[in-house]
């Protein structure tokens, strides 16, 4: 099985440094929706790994969250593409829990889910702990510069081996030419 894990916010949509709090302010990068059509079109699985702490500090609930996902749902599937599963981390950082990025915990669900192994998957972020939690699964960790990527890039400390693109669109590109 062909699969590419995405972190959400940053990647398939626009950053916020007050969280997405509501479907209108969910705004897609531009390319980001062909580009999981163009995985899907070609086989690939798509599934979205995010975290979430927005629900643990109260500044939205599941039925809001639920709300957003349903609206990238919605678009993604508009442009002939689908997100096969959306696992996220409901948890505040000083939670400690296993399945908040950089922990791997989401993506070893993912992988006992599809019952796969991650070493073929691509794992797409903007950020250092999304990197961080795919290489620590196994994955290929890739960052885009979409989000808080420019920033994570600058800041160095990747895990060795990460591409780099500018955005989703790119790392497609790349992904359906291997």
């Amino acid at each position: 099985m062909k699969i590419v894990i995405l972190d959400r916010d940053g990647v398939i949509n626009f950053e916020s440094d007050h969280f997405i709090k509501s479907p209108a302010e969910w705004k897609p990068i531009p390319g980001s929706l062909e580009a999981i059509a163009r995985l899907t079109q070609a086989g690939y699985r798509v599934v979205v790994a995010s975290n979430q702490s927005g629900i643990d500090r109260g500044l939205f609930d599941m039925d809001t969250l639920n709300s957003i996902h349903d609206k990238m749902h919605r678009a993604v599937k508009a442009m002939g593409g689908r997100i096969d599963a959306i696992f996220y981390c409901p948890h505040s950082a000083d939670s400690n829990c296993d399945c908040r990025k950089p922990k791997p915990g989401m993506f070893e669900r993912i992988a006992g889910c599809f019952n796969i192994d991650l070493t073929h998957a691509y794992a797409v972020g903007d950020s250092l702990r999304d990197l961080q939690a795919a290489a620590t699964a196994g994955a290929k960790p890739v960052l885009v510069l979409s989000g808080k990527g420019k920033a994570t890039q600058a800041d160095g400390g990747m895990p060795e081996g990460t591409l780099v693109f500018d955005d989703l669109a790119a790392v497609v590109e790349y992904i359906l030419k291997s």
